[in-house]
């Protein structure tokens, strides 16, 4: 356990990767938003749309270089692949969930402000301040899960090259897209879109956990080939 607690460290070695830019992102992001809705002519209940993500969406960047970046020097370091794997991983979760406290923190603060004074909210409207539990697992789940995708692309890109992981991706989004559209024709397609709805918020949350895992220990089966 210290041996996995020492890549932790080594990963936080440049703090830029997993809390420097992260916190950069929130914060423009956030200031930016704020902005914005306060140059809206409408006094109704105003979202920041989208802006709210940003932060996430760079963690699928963060899993890539976690791995490109960082791997070839702890090996160097005699640091074992499965240590490595499971070392970054803790990383990702510690980030993923001071990130999701910061969401929670400002979705307080817009509920007792009023949205700032402004009727605005940066946080996701569904994932509001009366619902911290739920609003803190499903965006440490989003993080989490966008940062796994990454790693295992770069984990991908490290055993085959860009050739297979861009041809990877590609026929990902194909099934994705031949699924979806004869199902839509078979007419099962609401049926599914009402079971993933009659989940709620926490149920999908914990599905995308589940993938979370999948995507961790498809990951470590690559992992564990690499070179250096």
């Amino acid at each position: 356990m210290s041996r996995i607690v020492n890549v932790v460290k080594l990963q936080f070695v440049n703090r830029q990767t997993f809390v420097g830019i992260p916190l950069l992102i929130l914060g423009s992001a956030f200031v930016l938003s704020l902005f914005v809705l306060f140059l809206v002519p409408y006094t109704g209940l105003k979202y920041a749309g989208g802006a709210a993500g940003a932060p996430m969406w760079y963690f699928g960047v963060a899993g890539g270089q976690a791995l490109t970046l960082t791997f070839p020097f702890a090996l160097s370091l005699g640091v074992t692949r499965r240590e490595f794997h499971l070392g970054t991983f803790l990383t990702a979760a510690a980030t993923a969930m001071g990130l999701a406290a910061i969401y929670c923190l400002i979705a307080v603060i817009e509920r007792a402000t009023n949205g700032w004074g402004m009727n605005g909210y940066f946080s996701l409207p569904f994932l509001g301040a009366d619902r911290l539990g739920t609003s803190f697992l499903t965006y440490f789940t989003a993080t989490m899960l966008l940062f796994a995708i990454g790693y295992l692309g770069a984990a991908v890109f490290k055993r085959w090259g860009a050739t297979v992981l861009v041809s990877s991706i590609i026929a990902l989004v194909a099934v994705l897209v031949v699924a979806s559209t004869l199902a839509s024709r078979a007419g099962t397609l609401p049926g599914i879109l009402a079971w993933f709805a009659g989940l709620g918020i926490a149920g999908n949350a914990g599905l995308a956990l589940l993938l979370v895992a999948l995507l961790w220990l498809a990951s470590y089966a690559l992992v564990r080939r690499l070179t250096p």
